[in-house]
C-alpha cells in the first residue's frame, strides 16, 4: 500500500549541471511525500565558477524527465533558496545526501537557512545505494574522457554531454 502524500509544498534546489539519475531519484521520492515539489534550478551557482549548461537547458532536461510526475514542476531561480521557498509557499527544502562531505556542507547551510527562515524545514534524503557515488562533476569528468554514462544520467543528457565535452 502506497503512502499517502500530505506534506504540502517542498523545494528541491540544486545546480543540476547536469541532472543525474541520483537527482531524479531524490525528486521522485520527494514527489511521493509532498503534495507539490518544485525543482529549483539555481541560475548561477555560488560554489561553481560557470555552469556547462544554461539554466534554461538544465530546466528543460529535468522537465523532460519528470513529465510523468503530476505534482512536480521545474523552474530556475536567482535568490536565496529560503526566499524562493517563501515566495512559492513551500515549508520544506529537500536535499539528497551521499557522503559525510555532503553532510558537512548541508549542516552549515541548514543552520543559515534556519536563522533566516525558521518556519522552513530542511529535510535530507539519503541517496539510494546505486547513486551514492554519483555527482555532476564526476559525470562531466567521465564524459570528457569518453566514459560510459549509461546508468548515470538520462540518455538525452548523456548525448549533450558527449557533444559539449568531447576532447
Amino acid at each position: 500500500m502506497a503512502a499517502e502524500r500530505n506534506g504540502g509544498t517542498a523545494v528541491c534546489p540544486g545546480s543540476y549541471d547536469p541532472v543525474t539519475l541520483g537527482h531524479l531519484d531524490i525528486i521522485t521520492r520527494a514527489s511521493k511525500v509532498f503534495d507539490n515539489v518544485i525543482v529549483a534550478v539555481v541560475n548561477q551557482p555560488v560554489r561553481k565558477k560557470k555552469t556547462l549548461f544554461s539554466a534554461e537547458q538544465r530546466v528543460a532536461f529535468i522537465r523532460d524527465e519528470v513529465q510523468n510526475l503530476a505534482n512536480v514542476e521545474v523552474e530556475s531561480f536567482e535568490t536565496l533558496v529560503v526566499d524562493f521557498a517563501k515566495e512559492k509557499g513551500a515549508h520544506a527544502i529537500v536535499k539528497g545526501l551521499r557522503a559525510i562531505s555532503d553532510f558537512e556542507y548541508e549542516f552549515e547551510m541548514n543552520q543559515l537557512n534556519r536563522k533566516m527562515a525558521p518556519d522552513i524545514e530542511s529535510i535530507y534524503m539519503m541517496s539510494s545505494s546505486e547513486y551514492s557515488f554519483l555527482s555532476s562533476s564526476g559525470v562531466k569528468e567521465l564524459a570528457m574522457f569518453g566514459g560510459d554514462l549509461t546508468d548515470l544520467v538520462p540518455p538525452p543528457v548523456a548525448a549533450r554531454l558527449e557533444e559539449a565535452l568531447k576532447r
